[in-house]
């Protein structure tokens, strides 16, 4: 039997936070914080146009789309345009990003069920690039973990085993 994995691209803000929060989700079999869908592929100008995210890679037997998504929306404001808690700014924007249309056509259905419907600035677009961050910002707050964060410990932690 072969085993098959997925991946989805997850923006919320600050890296750090979403790929400790992420990590931790039953289903999740690996993370990698970057940048996605900026207009300039090189690094001499690393946010051109980026969201930074998180590559999650999953096991779509043990977690369903939808529930990454519901989970993603448990540590966004999702009303909030370019900006999640203190940082400001275009590559703090929300979004999801995926090279499957599945993904897409999940992430645009979620949104669309809930009441706040018409309030919702999440992008949610096809993945055009994704660019690994440097080491020092992998698994940023599981190797320090006082560093500041926008999304709360309480929450950060909830399904940490």
């Amino acid at each position: 039997m072969l085993f098959s994995s997925e991946e989805i691209y997850l923006a919320g803000g600050c890296l750090w936070g979403v790929q400790e929060f992420v990590r931790h989700l039953p289903g999740v079999l690996d993370t990698q914080a970057g940048r996605a869908n900026g207009s300039n592929q090189s690094l001499e100008n690393e946010y051109d146009g980026y969201a930074e995210c998180v590559r999650t890679t999953f096991d779509p037997k043990k977690i369903k789309v939808a529930e990454l998504i519901e989970y993603f929306f448990e540590i966004i404001d999702p009303h909030s345009l370019n900006k999640q808690g203190p940082d400001i700014g275009e590559k703090y924007r929300t979004g999801i990003y995926s090279k499957d249309e599945h993904h897409l056509n999940f992430a645009r259905e979620f949104i669309q069920l809930r009441p706040d419907a018409n309030k919702i600035v999440v992008e949610v677009l096809p993945l055009t690039h994704f660019t690994s961050s440097d080491s020092k910002h992998q698994d940023r707050l599981t190797r320090f973990p006082d560093e500041r964060c926008h999304i709360p410990k309480n929450i950060l932690h909830k399904y940490k085993s």
